[in-house]
Formats: C-alpha cells, sequence, structure tokens
C-alpha cells in the first residue's frame, strides 16, 4: 500500500473510519503511537491512529536528537533500562532506520573543573557503555569504542574550548538523529503503507473501551471511531483522557544557537553539571550549521500546555554550564532560540531528576495506555503496549515484526543526488529531487519550495506549521522562520487551488 499521507488521503480515511470498527485505535501520533499503529497493522490487524494536533506535535519533536544508549541508566543502576535503550538504538543503526541515525562522537573537556578521579569514573562508565553495545550486537563500525584524546586532538573537534587548563578529553560515541520529528512522520507513514489509517486534527474527547467520540479539529464534525481496543500513547497528556494515569511532567530546555556561534564544532560535548554527580550538559553541533545546547530536568505542575515555554532561568542556568568550557562566552543575544519539551515521567517520589526512564504499560476501563520511556525505544514501548492490547481484547494477530521492517527512506540512496538531499530522505531522495529541480526556490536552511512540495504531497504537512516546525525546523529560530513564511504560504496556496 501507498506510504504517502495528504490531505486528501486523510479526507477520504476520516469518511471511512467513522463507519468502521477498527482492531485497534490509537490516540496520539508521537513516536510510540507511531510505533504502535505500525506494530499493530504489521501484525495484520486493522489499526486507526489519530492525533489531536500533526505528526510529531508534542515531546517527539522536543527531544535532544539522540538515539542514545542508555549510559545515564547504568550509572544509576537500571541495567535493564540501559540494555533495552543499547538493543533499541542498535536496531535503529542497522536495520530499521539508517538514514535517519548515524554515530556521532562526544566529547567530555577534561579541564579543572573535572577532577581526574571523576576523569576516571566517567571513563569507566563509556567501558560499561561499549560493553552494553557488544552485548546488543552493535558493531565497533557502526559504533566505534571510547578513548582518550590529548588537548591537541580535542581542540581539533573543539576548537572553540578554553585551551587554559584544557588536559584532553575523554572521546564516547552514541547515536544520532539527523531529526527527531522526521523519525517520527518516516514510522507513521510506514504504518500507513501497512494500512493504518493515519488521521491529524483528528482529537479524542472522551475514550472508552469500545474506542472514542472524536472531533475533526479542521470542520468541527464530531462522531465516533469504533475500536476493539484502545490505546493511549498521548505521552505527557496521558492523564487528561484517563485521570487513572499520574504523571509527573518534567522539563527538558534546550538553547539553538545560530550558525557560526561555535565555529569550527565537529564533535558533541558532554559537560558535568556542577553539583551533580551524573548529569550531563549535552553541545549538539546540527548539519543545519546551527548548535543545540541542552538540557534541563525541572518539574513542571499544573495544566500540560500544548507547546510548553522555557524559562529564562533554564537559559541562564545551560550558558553557564557552557561557557564554564569556552574560550569565549556566548552571550544571551546569540542564543537565537529555545524549545522545551515535557518528559511523561510516572508519579513517585525524588527529584523528577531522579525518577526511572523505565516506561509503563497500564490497562484501565479497556484503555491501554503507555506512559514513560524515551524516543530512542519507542518501538519497544509500541511493541509492549500492543502485545497488551491483543491480550487483553483477545485479537487474533501474530508476532511483532517491527524489528526488522525498515522505515520509509531506508535502503539504497540512488547515485547522483545530492549529499543534502540522500542524509534527509534515504532511499526517496532520487524523487525529492526531480521535484527540487523543478522548484529549486530556497525558504531557509539550504531546503526548497520541491522540500515543501513533498512534505505536503507525501509527508502528511497541512499547514505552514506542520512545514516549518516540524516537517523541517526552520522554525526553531523566529527570525528564520518569518523569513520562510512569503514562500511557505506561496507553496500552499499553489497546493489548494491545484
Amino acid at each position: 500500500m501507498d506510504s504517502s499521507l495528504n490531505a486528501a488521503r486523510r479526507s477520504l480515511e476520516l469518511r471511512r473510519v467513522a463507519g468502521e470498527r477498527v482492531d485497534v485505535l490509537v490516540v496520539g501520533l508521537g513516536a510510540t503511537g507511531a510505533g504502535a499503529a505500525l506494530d499493530a497493522a504489521s501484525r495484520g490487524l486493522s489499526v486507526a491512529a489519530i492525533d489531536a494536533h500533526d505528526l510529531a506535535f508534542g515531546t517527539s519533536r522536543w527531544s535532544s536528537k539522540m538515539a542514545h544508549g542508555g549510559l545515564r541508566y547504568l550509572a544509576k543502576g537500571q541495567v535493564d533500562v540501559a540494555y533495552e535503550s543499547a538493543v533499541e538504538r542498535g536496531i535503529l543503526l542497522r536495520r530499521t532506520a539508517p538514514h535517519l541515525v548515524k554515530a556521532h562522537p562526544y566529547l567530555l573537556p577534561l579541564t579543572r573543573a573535572v577532577s581526574r578521579g571523576q576523569a576516571a569514573l566517567v571513563m569507566a562508565g563509556y567501558r560499561l557503555g561499549d560493553g552494553l553495545r557488544a552485548a546488543a550486537r552493535t558493531s565497533r563500525r557502526l559504533l566505534p569504542g571510547p578513548s582518550r584524546l590529548s588537548a591537541a586532538r580535542a581542540h581539533t573537534l573543539s576548537p572553540v574550548l578554553a585551551v587554559d587548563g584544557l588536559r584532553g578529553a575523554l572521546l564516547s560515541w552514541d547515536g544520532r538523529l539527523l531529526d527527531d520529528a522526521r523519525l517520527v512522520v518516516a514510522v507513521a507513514r510506514t504504518a500507513a503503507g501497512h494500512g493504518a489509517r493515519v488521521l491529524t486534527r483528528c482529537r479524542a474527547l472522551r475514550l472508552t473501551g469500545g474506542g472514542a467520540d472524536v472531533r475533526d479539529e479542521l470542520t468541527g464534525e464530531e462522531f465516533t471511531i469504533r475500536a476493539r481496543v484502545v490505546i493511549n500513547a498521548t505521552g505527557v497528556w496521558a492523564g487528561t483522557l484517563d485521570p487513572a494515569v499520574e504523571l509527573r511532567p518534567s522539563r527538558g530546555t534546550h538553547l539553538v544557537l545560530g550558525p557560526g556561534t561555535l565555529p569550527g564544532q565537529i564533535a558533541g560535548m558532554h559537560l558535568p553539571i556542577p553539583g551533580e554527580s551524573n548529569r550531563f550538559a549535552l553541545v549538539l553541533p546540527q548539519r543545519d550549521g546551527r548548535v543545540h545546547v541542552g538540557l534541563t530536568d525541572e518539574p513542571v505542575d499544573g495544566p500540560v500546555p500544548d507547546v510548553p515555554e522555557a524559562p529564562e532561568k533554564d537559559v541562564r542556568a545551560l550558558l553557564e554550564v557552557l561557557n564554564g568550557v569556552l574560550e569565549v562566552p556566548v552571550t544571551r543575544e546569540a542564543v537565537a532560540g529555545v524549545y522545551a519539551g515535557l518528559r511523561p515521567l510516572l508519579a513517585a517520589d525524588g527529584r523528577t531528576a531522579d525518577l526511572s526512564r523505565r516506561h509503563a504499560v497500564l490497562t484501565d476501563g479497556g484503555v491501554v495506555t503507555v506512559v514513560g520511556g524515551k524516543l530512542t525505544t519507542y518501538r519497544r514501548m509500541a511493541e509492549d503496549a500492543v502485545d497488551r492490547a491483543i491480550s487483553y481484547g483477545n485479537l487474533r494477530a501474530g508476532r511483532c515484526r517491527t524489528r526488522k521492517i525498515p522505515l520509509v527512506g531506508a535502503g539504497p540512496v540512488p547515485s547522483g543526488v545530492p549529499a543534502s538531499l540522500a542524509e534527509r530522505y534515504g532511499a526517496e531522495a532520487g524523487a525529492v529531487h526531480e521535484l527540487v529541480k523543478r522548484h529549486p526556490e530556497e525558504v531557509g536552511l539550504g531546503l526548497t519550495e520541491g522540500d515543501l512540495l513533498w512534505s505536503l504531497l507525501h509527508e502528511g504537512a497541512l499547514d505552514e506549521g506542520d512545514l516549518l516546525d516540524r516537517r523541517t525546523r526552520i522554525g526553531l529560530v523566529g527570525r528564520d522562520r518569518d523569513r520562510a513564511l512569503p514562500a511557505t504560504r506561496a507553496v500552499l496556496d499553489r497546493i489548494s487551488s491545484a
């Protein structure tokens, strides 16, 4: 079945799903919800998957863009969580999303603030993490092992480091996502290719054991989707649909530095947070030239907003950690953008920074809810949720197949396409290239009107927010978004009048 998502397909499938009874209704189209839709559909079940907004509208697009091996969990003694993360990272690197997930180097600068004992402890952790890599059967070819670098070599990979007091650096490797939102789009499209009805702008108003009352957010029409089992995969919003679910949201804030702010930065960096024994800030150079710096871990009380705001105190805290290792400090004015995501942590005592990242599958009133976890382990979370749904609903289905299902774009890249398209679209780069050649007008970050048209025709984008904030990440920087708006609106007008 065609994996393309667009406005015409949405309208058709919305009409059809109103008159059907599906095996599984998935609510929420972040990574886990899209993963559950793919898992269930690939087992032969009929599936509808809905979201009140867009693909990757919530927490999934606000991550650190890492597919990591769970080293922090290992340090906390959560060996099972760390191993699960290492296994899922390997699956992404090897089979399901090698076009979107690559190995990336990270430096931990050995400054005066890092004692020799602390450096030895961190290196021991890196070696244990490398042991997890081996246990997960991820080859060194895909993910090299850790090493210690001289100060000169560290400065080559990170020229912005202050030289005074620099003893060298510890080098480690981990998985890196080209774009977290694009991973979700790929999962959702793969689910659609297996027959799932993927419906954005479709809000669940009430969940029952027999389906959900929903509203088409584009027309205001309300109707019922009947289902044998409902999976609540709405993440940090899960409790709004199932009051029995108790969460303690945690805010993770990132800074976005414009191109040229950290000139020559090649590697990412792990920077110890003062006063914390096992927490690090991350410096993450992006392929578009920007650099992301994150991330905080602060509890959030009260109603959960659709789009979280990052407070100024988070910005100051991250800049303080970053500037502690730089030759030339980054000023507040150099921060081009800020974003924050909310982690859906299960309620427990203690700081949110110390709460377990284990996921949980809960059943209440005929609804299966999946919460917790990390972006890296979305596939395993989806598998566990669908297993529970099959058991609870007494559905006939086969075993999970998603370990071996390549996502849309995985596979050989056609020859003769620009490297930027190959990195972004993988096996689909050839088809995108043809569209880009016909519509080469640039809209920002090296992207063209052809890229936007592809997102509208094949990736389920419906409006300018979908295009600028999720299919591309132009919108992370306000001034870039403003510059791109006229061209974006022109492309939308072209599609609507076609």
